[in-house]
This record gives C-alpha cells, structure tokens and sequence, in this order.
C-alpha cells in the first residue's frame, strides 16, 4: 500500500509531493482525514466490530453452524 498526503483542489485529488506511480492505471484510493489515521491503530477493533454489529443479519443459520462449517461450505460429512 502506498500512502501520501493531499489535498482536494473541488475537481481533483493533488498530492503534496510528486507520488512514483504508474501512469494510465487505475487504483482503488481511500480517503482518509490527517485525524483519523492517528486514531484508526488504537481503535480498528472497535470500528471492525462495530461495522458487525450493525450489519449483522438473521438469517435462520444452523445452530452447528461454527462446528460443522465443512460440511456447510463444501458438503463434508457431519463430524458430530
């Protein structure tokens, strides 16, 4: 991964610094503001299971699921 500072000029994104990167190829950018990189190391878990919580579904899984996930993915035999 490759990191750099910028900023948004309204019609574009400009880094502060010439960036080495290929021309013509497209990248998947993520946007992130100067505070919030300081805060993601310490508190990723929180935001990750956060994210779980609120995109936790109820779908009418098995109770077994957890113990007998082969069998359920790739139609092994029940272990129990």
């Amino acid at each position: 991964m490759i990191a750099f500072s910028a900023h948004f000029d309204g019609k574009v994104i400009v880094p502060e610094h010439a960036v080495d990167l290929p021309r013509d190829r497209p990248f998947v950018v993520h946007i992130e503001t100067p505070g919030s990189a300081d805060l993601a190391g310490e508190s990723a878990p929180g935001h990750a299971l956060q994210w779980l919580a609120d995109n936790a579904v109820d779908d009418d899984l098995p109770s077994d699921l957890s113990a007998e996930h082969d069998h359920y993915l790739y139609g092994t035999p029940k272990r129990g």
